[in-house]
């Protein structure tokens, strides 16, 4: 029998575990904070009172502040990192074995077929430039939904992909990377949704910031090293990073901020938007 296998991952939550791993890392100024606290509460507003899974790496700080921010909150535990790696060629052709092993992973995080027509959607975020990871994600899901014989006309309804962009000056000649997307033509329009991010701090977290764990690719899948936690010096930088970003998100400042920012999307109106800022104001 096929068990699943993913990246080790500390809790940063409760940062005590990570005992005297970050003693003597130096630490910087959190540069983005602001940033990445208006590009979540887009991404918030976005989601559709959906479960969210923060797809890949390059999203990991989102995640942290989130974590931080909702901890204590009824959102906690829509909150979901999915170490993948879909990029482009990797996405594409896989044998029967790695196959199996994708779609036991994936179950383990509660992406089965017969979990996608769970009550709330599901919604994908991810640093977006072409959309191959998310096309090459929708592609494993909905053959495994063929071959499941699930329900897709109810599964479509409750897909989402929140894609975070470059920021970049809006006109009718704007590339936007879904009208050059197959899969986006099977869904609703709604189920696919940006958030625009200043492009420094977009390739910052695509391409340079130092990340906890290594990319979740396909030869990594069953590899059992890759339960195994990493303390290596480059791990230890980024660790010390997002325990503060998770420290962040828990003071009042960014959680009153946050709420704030929840008042101008336009899913306000709706009352489970208008019932999590009031948890953020607590």
């Amino acid at each position: 029998m096929t068990e699943p296998t993913r990246p080790f991952r500390w809790d940063l939550i409760r940062p005590d575990n990570l005992g005297s791993l970050l003693d003597d890392v130096q630490t910087w100024e959190l540069f983005f904070l602001e940033d990445l606290v208006r590009c979540a509460a887009r991404v918030l507003g976005q989601c559709g009172d959906g479960d969210l899974y923060f797809v890949g790496r390059s999203v990991d700080s989102l995640f942290d502040l989130l974590s931080g921010a909702l901890a204590g909150t009824g959102w906690s535990s829509r909150l979901h990192p999915l170490p993948l790696s879909l990029f482009g060629g990797d996405g594409k052709g896989f044998t029967d074995t790695e196959l199996r092993q994708l779609r036991t992973n994936l179950a383990a995080d509660g992406l089965a077929p017969a979990d996608l027509m769970r009550g709330r959607p599901t919604v994908f975020v991810d640093l977006v430039h072409e959309g191959s990871t998310f096309g090459n994600l929708y592609g494993v899901l909905r053959r495994w939904i063929d071959d499941e014989h699930a329900q897709w006309d109810v599964i479509r309804r409750q897909l989402r992909f929140v894609g975070i962009t470059t920021r970049t000056k809006t006109s009718p000649n704007t590339w936007r990377w879904q009208q050059h997307a197959d899969f986006a033509a099977e869904l609703p329009a709604s189920a696919i949704r940006n958030v625009s991010l200043d492009a420094r701090l977009w390739s910052y977290f695509g391409n340079y910031q130092h990340k906890t764990a290594g990319s979740f690719r396909r030869t990594r899948w069953t590899a059992p090293e890759a339960a195994d936690p990493r303390r290596d010096e480059r791990t230890r930088i980024a660790l010390a990073e997002a325990v503060r970003v998770v420290a962040a998100g828990r003071s009042p400042e960014v959680r009153r901020m946050l709420a704030e920012l929840l008042s101008r999307e336009p899913a306000i109106r709706e009352r489970w938007l208008r019932d999590l800022q009031v948890s953020l104001r607590r």
